[in-house]
Parts: structure tokens; sequence; C-alpha cells
């Protein structure tokens, strides 16, 4: 059996101090510690200082590619005032956290809002951890608090200096009579610089530990599979016919509890226990199993788009929604029941055809892993999740465990994008492992990964809308189909655009579905988005507008729009007109407060072959604390939506998904990037926070098909858009 050799960089270690500090960070009950540094000092839960100055921030939240192990860092340095050479990032300790109040607030990583939600109480840490050392000086050596000054690790008052690391203990025992408040955007001297990630050296120079590296004395293997048609039950299954082949140890069945689970309940599977996870795979791959497959083995992509053609002739459910715009600028004494009739009656009617996207799975780099070690006193688990402290309940809740007594080890996560809210694999790891005694390796292949994934749901949608003389819309009526478990993503970016059409509705419905449907990057606004600016543009050519002048003109006194617009008129050389074969197409939508414009420029090749040459960006999110990493992330968005709309789309058929590897469910690959991609941030400063990990991705399909359009004369109505005749 291999093992893991993990030294004290890989790891850092926070123990019990003279200050009765608690131990933070990884705890590898099955293997040697790493020599602990006793010295470290927790000033508070968020940070220990070291004699040497050096500080370790805790990071509740997952670091999945994102920049959340350097951002969460960064804003505790910011408000301490250490150098960011000083900093280290720690795991947080989900036990640590669930059993003493939710220590760190929350430990969900999604939404984009590591920073535009959490920055208050992580700064707030740092500001608190930089009083009490002042405090602590202040006492020390006899002078008032507002004679010290606590800068770049060092606090001084007259002649008097001394290292933050000489003052960590006594500043643990501080406690304030009020809490500091942060810095206002402005004061920063740390946020709002290009800062290189924490997590790089680690990743680079391999170090870096993921689930499915981790390893422990006496481990197995699990391969399992849940029933191919979503809801479906298992009936039974034959371990005889393999209990034979080499390394079985032993099959365990997985039962479902409820009729129709929710995405981190534990679904109706069987397991096979091997001493190797290719024997426990092989012998699940010939092993007899019949299944219940429900419901769902009648529903199809195919019987879903015809369910949702049939509502889309019809009307739909009126949204009524006091958040979006629904009649919020309707004219006076125009009810809103009356736009069909606006429309109806007026001399120019645009009615658009139906537009549609497919499922989509998350195709994380790493299929989803865990490793369970069940033992009678205490449960220790690693696994893939972007909440460490749900997880841990979750194994509890499986197990009927008390909390205290289990162990969830943060690791680094091989992409996530949202799939990792949706798992039952810790799920799957701990009640195979307390059922073989044994501490377990499950592994999904990665057929069985897209194959049970809580997919991105399909959209379809269509509109009609009537011009006024001056060739804007002054009544819109939009009609979108989304699937009965999640029909608000059918709303998101639709119900609340933010152009002003003076009549609006949205009408929404839903077709049968039993496939689960989870987040995925921008959910809602990355399906919707592609539809909405299509609409947008072929409006505007309706009414001889050009697009981009159309958006500006419909969205005037609405700053943080203007600014991206504008922005994209100055800097982007727009123009609807590059010739034959060339196209340059734009898309502007909101996710996560942060609104992002798109102009792609497109090159289409007589056979028909699509080059998408330029993208270019530009992301108004209030503030941005990072902009390295700020545009890393939004490069990153770009091409996890573009590799969707070229050349994903699952299929479905008999109830169940069936490309489910990446021979037939394609991603895009390095070749196929666009050669530029340029990243403009058009901050505006009025004391709001976007987030930035998702809003890049959803104008960039739409600002391709408008390119396309302009260079074809096609208009792309769905995706993949590589299977598009041009």
């Amino acid at each position: 059996m291999n093992k893991m050799n993990f030294t004290r960089r890989d790891f850092f270690k926070v123990t019990t101090s003279a200050a009765g500090g608690l131990m933070i960070g990884f705890h590898f009950p099955i293997m040697a510690e790493a020599a602990a540094d006793s010295s470290a000092v927790e000033v508070n839960a968020w940070l220990s200082i070291d004699p040497d100055n050096i500080v370790s921030i805790v990071t509740p939240q997952t670091e999945m590619g994102q920049g959340a192990f350097t951002a969460v860092p960064m804003m505790v340095a910011e408000e301490l005032d250490i150098p960011w050479e000083n900093v280290r990032h720690v795991f947080a300790d989900a036990n640590r956290h669930v059993n003493n109040d939710n220590l760190y607030t929350t430990t969900s990583t999604g939404g984009s809002t590591t920073v535009s939600r959490r920055h208050p109480y992580i700064m707030q840490a740092g500001a608190s951890a930089r009083e009490r050392l002042r405090v602590a000086a202040a006492n020390r050596w006899g002078v008032a608090v507002d004679q010290v000054v606590a800068k770049q690790g060092m606090l001084t008052s007259g002649s008097n200096q001394g290292s933050y690391g000489e003052f960590a203990a006594d500043a643990a025992a501080v406690t304030l009579e009020a809490e500091p408040a942060i810095k206002a955007y402005g004061d920063w001297w740390l946020l709002g610089g290009d800062i290189k990630r924490l997590d790089i050296p680690a990743k680079t120079n391999g170090t870096a530990v993921y689930p499915i590296d981790v390893s422990v004395p006496g481990m197995v293997y699990a391969a399992v599979q849940a029933c191919p048609v979503p809801e479906g039950k298992l009936v039974s299954f034959d371990f005889e016919a393999v209990k034979a082949m080499p390394g079985v140890i032993a099959a365990v069945e997985l039962k479902q509890v409820k009729d129709v689970p929710a995405f981190t309940d534990l679904r109706s599977a069987v397991a096979i226990v091997a001493e190797s996870w290719y024997q426990a795979k092989n012998a699940l791959a010939v092993m007899p199993i019949v299944w219940d497959f429900g419901r769902g083995a009648t529903i199809s992509y195919e019987s879903q788009t015809a369910e949702a053609l049939g509502l889309l002739a019809g009307a739909g459910t009126v949204l009524k929604n006091e958040d979006g715009n629904i009649g919020k600028n309707l004219d006076t004494g125009v009810n809103q029941d009356a736009v069909p009739d606006l429309i109806a009656a007026s001399g120019k009617v645009v009615a658009g055809e139906v537009y549609s996207r497919p499922f989509e799975a998350h195709a994380t780099m790493m299929p989803p892993c865990a490793v369970a070690d069940v033992k009678d006193d205490r449960v220790d688990i690693w696994t893939f999740t972007q909440d460490i402290g749900r997880s841990l309940n979750e194994v509890a809740d499986q197990l009927g465990r008390d909390t205290k007594n289990v162990f969830l080890h943060q690791t680094y996560l091989g992409g996530g994008f949202g799939g990792g809210y949706n798992m039952d694999v810790h799920r799957q790891a701990t009640a195979i492992s307390a059922a073989v005694g044994k501490p377990v390796k499950v592994i999904r292949s990665r057929e069985e990964d897209i194959a049970q994934d809580s997919q991105r749901p399909p959209i379809w949608g269509t509109y009609k809308a009537a011009l006024g003389d001056d060739g804007l819309p002054v009544a819109l009526v939009t009609h979108f189909v989304g699937e009965e478990k999640q029909p608000v993503f059918s709303q998101r970016g639709v119900a609340n655009m933010p152009y002003l059409v003076p009549n609006r509705r949205h009408e929404y419905s839903v077709v049968q579905n039993h496939i689960p449907i989870g987040y995925h990057r921008a959910p809602g606004a990355n399906s919707n988005g592609f539809i909405v600016e299509q609409m947008v543009d072929e409006l505007a050519q309706a009414g001889g507008w050009d697009p981009l002048e159309w958006r500006i003109k419909m969205t005037e006194g609405n700053e943080p729009w203007q600014r991206v617009l504008l922005a994209m008129k100055e800097k982007s050389g727009w123009t609807t007109d590059l010739g034959q074969g060339e196209g340059m197409g734009c898309a502007v939508v909101e996710s996560h407060g942060t609104i992002a414009g798109c102009v792609a420029t497109v090159s289409v090749s007589r056979r028909g072959q699509i080059y998408v040459d330029r993208l270019q960006f530009f992301l108004n999110s209030g503030y941005v604390i990072n902009p390295l990493v700020a545009r890393e992330q939004a490069e990153s968005s770009a091409i996890w939506e573009l590799g969707h709309a070229m050349m994903g789309g699952l299929e479905m058929r008999d109830g169940r998904i069936v490309n489910t590897n990446f021979d037939s469910y394609s991603i895009i690959r390095m070749p196929d990037q666009p050669p530029v991609i340029e990243v403009n941030l058009e901050m505006s400063q009025n004391q709001w926070w976007g987030g930035l990990g998702e809003p890049a991705g959803p104008p960039t399909p739409p600002a391709v098909a408008n390119a396309i359009f302009y260079a074809t004369g096609t208009r792309i109505r769905t995706t993949p858009i590589s299977k598009a005749e041009l």
C-alpha cells in the first residue's frame, strides 16, 4: 500500500497556545503527523501568528481553481496589515466549524459569493485581530491604545517597537469593548492590486492533494453504479456471478430513502468493493443487475422538446415577481394583461422562432471521489465538495452519528462549477466503509459521473414584440419553458431584463423531467442569455437599429449597464460590417451582481468551419479586490461556457444520458480556444460588490452566435453551435 508523505509546507498546523487556542487545519489520524509548530498563537479563529511573524489564515471556502485560497487571506491581511509575503493559508477545520455554531459563518463555496457577500465578516476578523494586537501593545508599554500604530506586521508607539508575533499571545487574551469597522474602498493598501494566487506553487510542484490522491492503510476501493435512469431503483443483483473475480471483496447495496432524492441524498445503487478500483469496476461492469427504471424510462430529450413546443404554442403562467421588472414600466392605464392585445393591434409585429439549449454536464477534471474511514468512535472523510460543513453534516446523517465524531478533511478540488454542491459520493463512501469495516475509496468512472450528474437543465424560449414608429419595442411578451424541478432557471435574466420596454410580460411553462438538476456556473443566466441576447439583436435589426446602439438606448439611466455598453462601443472597434465570412457580435448579461459584456469576432470558412478569433469582455462588478484573478476567472468562465455552447450537449434517450464520456460528450480543448481574449474591468465605485467567478460565461455564446449571423446571415437557435449548417 502506497503511503503519502506530508510535510509542514503541505499542511500548516496551528495548535493549542498559551492563550487557549484550539487546533485548526488538517488532521490525518491514520498518518504520522508532521511536527507541529507549538509556538504559533491563535489570535482568533481566523488566524494565528508565529514568532517569525508568519500569519496563517484559515480559509473556510473550497479552492477549486477560482482563487478562494488567495481572496480570503487577502481580505484578512488587508485589515490585519501584514506584509503579503508573511501570509500563509490554512484549510479550515470542518468539525470545529460545525460543532461551534458555524464558527466561520459559512463554508459554502459558490455563487461567486466568497468576496461579494462574505467580505464584511472576513475583513472584520482581520480588523479585530489588529485591534487586539494594539491593545496588547498598549498594555505592555503603558500607553493609550490610540498611540499604538499597527502597520505591516509591526507595532510602534514612540520609541517602543515590536512585531505582531511578540504580542500574539497577549492579543489572544484581549476582549474588545466593540469590534472595529472595516476599511472603506479607497483606504486599501493590498486589495485592488494584482496578487498571485497562493495555491499555484502546490499545484505546479505536485504537492497539492485532491480527494483522489488520498490513500490510507488498509484502504480498499469501490466502484458504484446507480440506476441508469434517475429516480429508478435497484431490484436485484447477482454477486455470486462475480465474487470469484480477482480482488473482489464484497457487494454493497446503497438504499435510497426518498422516492425522488434531492441531489445530496443517497440514490439507489450497488457497489463492488475490491483490492483495486479497476478490479471493482470490471466486476461491476459484468455483474447482472435488475433495475426498476420508473417513470423516467418514457422520457427523452425529444419528448421534452415536443412537449415544450406544444406549451410554447399556448399561454404560459404569468410570472409574478416583485424583484423583476414585470409591470414596473407599464404605460399609465395599461393593464399587464393587455400586453398581448397591444401586440396584436400593432402595425409591426416581430415574432421569434424557438430557441433552445440542451442538458449539460459539469464534467470536472477530477471525477467525483471520496475516501471514508468509518470506525466505532470516529469517522474520517475526504471528499469532492463545495461545502465542507454541509457535507460533514450529511455524513453524520447518513451514519446516524454525532457530528462531534465526524472529521471531514478539506482538500483541493479538481474543478467544481457548482457540481460540488450536488454530490452524494460522500454518503456512498461512508455507507460502504461502514458495511465492509474498512477504509474505502470511491471513484466514479467518467461514465457514471456524467450519467449521474445533476445536470444543467434544458431551456426553450420564444418571444413576440410590437415596434413603435422609432423602431423600438413598445410591447414584449417572452415565453420560456424549463423543467419541473427548478423552474426558476427559466426566469433568470428574462423576467428581470434591464431593457426598458414600456409594456412587458413574461410567461413560463415546465416539461416533465426526472433528471437531477443542479447548479452550473451562472445557472439560468448561462442558457437564458443565449436566447435573450439574440432576441435583442433580432429586435434591433427589425427596427433598423445597430444592435449595440439599441442596447445603449434601451438602458438609458442605468449607470452600471451604460458603463459596460459605452466601454464596448469605445474600446472594441465595434462594427457589424467586416465583410463576407467575418462577423462581430455583442451580448450583455447580468449574473451574480455583475454586468458582463462580450464582443466576439468570428470567421467562418466556405466549408462552414467556425473560428472564434477574439473575445473581448467588459465587466462591471462594482469593486474588484484582485484584478489579476478577476481576469483569470473571466477567461475561465468564458472558455467553460464557450465549450458547452460550441460542442457540448447531452443526449437523453429512454430516460438515460447516453453520451457519457469525452468521445461522445465533447469539451473544449486548448487548440479550440480563441487565440485572443481581452478582459476590461469597468468598475463602478458606488458601494456595491458583484461576483466574478461566473458572469463572463453567459454573454459568450450569444455574442458568438450574433457574430456568426453577421458573418453568414444564418441565425443559430440551438447548441451545440458546431452542428449548425452554415
